[in-house]
């Protein structure tokens, strides 16, 4: 195997990969691996997200973490049906990340506000995500929250219309070129023309939508500072193909790694020199590179938020703001999955096929 290729596997495959061989030279080269990848993702993601932002405005730099991180995903997870469609797919999806946040922004009212950010989101959801396993429905839920945590108007408005084009492009062509003979034979009308209530898929984006839609609307009524937090920590564990097995030991590790990675932080910034600050992000990012389990990359995930966040409102009020949130956005997220789960999906999948179909999903 070829070090090119080596450095295409995630961290957890590496660490496999490493547990499984004897031969020290072999751990090593496994290792150096595991660092050069992740540390080809910062430089790329510093000089990506650098670049959209230089040519679009850094009031847009969200939609710029957004692209990058599709584009990532772009590589190796498709959308389950041909290529002529995943890219129309593609198209809407990015059209909806761009124009559904800024509507729900201007809070028309709170039933309005929660119908745009359903609708919006179930289209995303339903055109991305054909199998729940491969992570899309974290991901562009991720995206979603993201941009409505951060709408822009005006000339910032023209800027992130611009990037969303171009962001598209760019996404479109890895998807083409790597997922271009994928499933010729499946179709985007053969995906809407399955749904349905008694199908355990619809169902998990039914859920992920309804409660990711739910938080929103109601985080938007008060004037509650990086609310997306609540909404990355709820969409974390609904986006789980594995939820009804995983949710106890995800909350758990969510607001354990929240809690740990916010108070390392509050030390960290602490004891360093104002002028290393800028560093805490990309140092925070190499070592997420290198993790495989979720408590340890939510803890990490914690540097890149709260290094601009601390610069915002303070250093205290930052790291309470994202304990807090992230422990609202988990209390949400269960509270709301115990209701759907017993009085909604209850009704339309009987337990034993829920669970059957659950495993299927993720074998």
């Amino acid at each position: 195997m070829t070090f090119y290729q080596m450095i295409q596997y995630d961290p957890a495959a590496i660490r496999a990969m490493i547990a499984k061989t004897d031969a020290p030279e072999e751990k090593r080269r496994w290792r150096l691996a595991m660092f050069v990848r992740s540390l080809l993702i910062v430089v790329f993601a510093i000089a990506f997200i650098g670049l959209m932002t230089a040519l679009f405005g850094s009031a847009n730099s969200s939609m710029a973490v957004s692209i990058f991180c599709i584009l990532l995903a772009s590589r190796f997870v498709g959308f389950g049906y041909r290529i002529k469609d995943s890219l129309f797919a593609m198209f809407v999806a990015f059209a909806l990340l761009f124009g559904a946040p800024i509507l729900a922004s201007l809070r028309p009212s709170p039933l309005l506000t929660f119908v745009i950010h359903f609708c919006a989101l179930l289209l995303i959801i339903a055109l991305t995500c054909e199998n729940p396993s491969l992570g899309n429905g974290g991901l562009y839920s991720f995206a979603y929250i993201f941009l409505c945590g951060n709408p822009v108007y005006g000339q910032d408005l023209i800027g992130r219309l611009e990037m969303t084009v171009v962001g598209y492009v760019l996404c479109a062509i890895v998807l083409w070129r790597n997922h271009r003979n994928a499933n010729p034979d499946r179709t985007l009308g053969m995906v809407f023309h399955e749904f349905t209530l008694y199908n355990y898929k619809c169902q998990w984006q039914l859920r992920l939508t309804l409660g990711v839609s739910l938080l929103l609307t109601i985080f938007s009524l008060f004037v509650v500072p990086r609310y997306m937090w609540a909404g990355f920590a709820c969409g974390s564990l609904l986006s789980d193909a594995q939820i009804e097995d995983r949710i106890h030991e995800k909350k758990r590790d969510r607001i354990l790694g929240v809690i740990a990675g916010s108070l390392l932080f509050y030390v960290v910034y602490k004891i360093l020199p104002p002028q290393l600050y800028p560093l805490l992000g990309p140092v925070g990012g190499l070592c997420l590179g290198l993790c495989s389990e979720y408590r340890h990359k939510t803890m990490l995930n914690c540097f890149g938020a709260l290094s601009l966040a601390a610069g915002l409102y303070g250093l205290k009020d930052a790291v309470i703001l994202r304990i807090g949130l992230t422990i609202a956005g988990v209390l949400f997220a269960m509270l709301f999955y115990w209701l759907y789960d017993r009085f909604i999906m209850v009704h339309f999948l009987p337990e034993a096929q829920k669970r059957t179909m659950n495993r299927a999903q993720n074998q």
